[in-house]
Parts: C-alpha cells; sequence; structure tokens
C-alpha cells in the first residue's frame, strides 16, 4: 500500500514536472490566423504598401514567422507591434501612431470636409439668393423709373 501511494506520488510529480516544462518551453503554437491578424497591421519591408499578410516576399515570409515565434514566446499583440517599430521604424506599421507630426493624418481630413461642406453650403446659398434679389431691385428700379416718367408727364400738363 505504502510503495502504491509512493509511486503515485511519484508518477504526479512526474506529471507536474512535465506540464512545468511544457509551459517554460512556450505557450502553443499560434493559428495562422492569429499571425496574420497581426500581419495585416504591418506593411512589407521590400514591397511598398503592402500588408504584410499578403505578401508573398522571402522577407515576409520570415515576418510572419518571427510574430509566429513572438506570440509562443508570450508576446502581445501590441508587444509585437512595439518590437517592430522598435526594429524596423514606425513606417512598418499600417495605422501610423497617433502623436507628434501624424495628428495632422487623423485631424486634417475631416476638417477639410468640414469645411468644403460650410463652403459648399454658403456658396449655395448665395447662388440661390442673389438672383432673386437681383430680379426683385431690377423690378424695382424699372417700376421707380416708370412711376418716375409718370409723374414728370403728369406735371409737364398741369
Amino acid at each position: 500500500m505504502k510503495s502504491l501511494a509512493v509511486s503515485l506520488l511519484l508518477v504526479l510529480m512526474l506529471g507536474i514536472f512535465v506540464a512545468s516544462a511544457a509551459a517554460q518551453e512556450g505557450g502553443p503554437t499560434p493559428h495562422p490566423d492569429e499571425v496574420n491578424a497581426i500581419a495585416r497591421n504591418l506593411y512589407c519591408p521590400v514591397c511598398a504598401n503592402v500588408p504584410l499578410d499578403v505578401c508573398g516576399t522571402a522577407a515576409c515570409a520570415q515576418w510572419r514567422q518571427q510574430i509566429a515565434d513572438l506570440l509562443t514566446q508570450g508576446y502581445t499583440e501590441q508587444q509585437i507591434y512595439d518590437y517592430f517599430v522598435q526594429q524596423y521604424g514606425p513606417s512598418v506599421l499600417a495605422t501610423p501612431p497617433a502623436s507628434g507630426f501624424n495628428w495632422l493624418i487623423y485631424l486634417l481630413p475631416p476638417a477639410v470636409v468640414l469645411l468644403g461642406a460650410l463652403f459648399l453650403s454658403r456658396g449655395l446659398l448665395n447662388w440661390k439668393c442673389k438672383p432673386a434679389k437681383r430680379q426683385l431691385a431690377h423690378k424695382k428700379s424699372a417700376k421707380d423709373k416708370y412711376a418716375q416718367h409718370l409723374e414728370d408727364e403728369l406735371r409737364a400738363r398741369r
């Protein structure tokens, strides 16, 4: 009975040792979809403006493998982005960081659209209203000239 308890204890300890060794080795192999989700937000170092997940160059294959290795080591998605920015610079990111001069990328397009809408609406209002005012002013001035002419005629006859 005692030997059975000792052998169970040894098997249990061996199982814990194997599990801890596997945990130290790294996490499970990441699924290709996980790798591509991160690679989609990085650009190819060789091709201009081509996302890493669709590029077929050897460099991109190495980068995707490197992403898989980093995921296996337990890196988070943000840590992987930080790693690639540290290694290759911010140009590898599909979305530039919202800091410094890059704020213009986020602020300028909406500002241009709003200003364009403002100018367009003001232009349409002025374009629509001015001809009506001009016609009214033209009719008024013509009417005033005619009335003045009639009054002059009537005074001349008296």
